[in-house]
């Protein structure tokens, strides 16, 4: 069993609250009807364990989740070859440039990149 609990009844969608993408995904999830667990995570800190075991559910190497792209990420840090763990600690201190909403339900995992992909899950 890993870090993050799932269930086959309701989906879980990890997001940023200051993300436009995970807006819309929330809401075209709760039109559809869909069971949504919110996990807010500008407010609920991912551990290190929970970040691996994301990365593992989308066949992603931690590094391959943080979105490059991101204004705190270009503004603040500069891309670095890190070890797997300085990758894990950079999410975790600064969690809006991690790519995201992250639908689970189950088994499945999916990165919600247009807000119909959660129907993918």
């Amino acid at each position: 069993m890993g870090e993050i609990a799932t269930s086959n009844r309701e989906i879980t969608l990890l997001y940023s609250s200051n993300s436009e993408r995970a807006k819309q995904a929330l809401a075209y999830a709760k039109t559809e009807g869909l069971a949504i667990h919110e996990v807010d995570i500008l407010k609920t800190k991912l551990t290190g364990l929970q970040i691996i075991e994301l990365a593992d559910r989308l066949h992603l190497e931690p590094a391959d989740l943080v979105n490059q792209e991101h204004p705190a990420y270009t503004s603040h840090l500069q891309h670095h070859d890190l070890s797997t763990d300085d990758w894990i600690k950079m999410i975790r201190h600064n969690p809006e440039i991690m790519k995201q909403p992250i639908a689970l339900k189950g088994d499945k995992t999916v990165l919600v990149e247009t807000p119909t992909d959660i129907l993918k899950i």
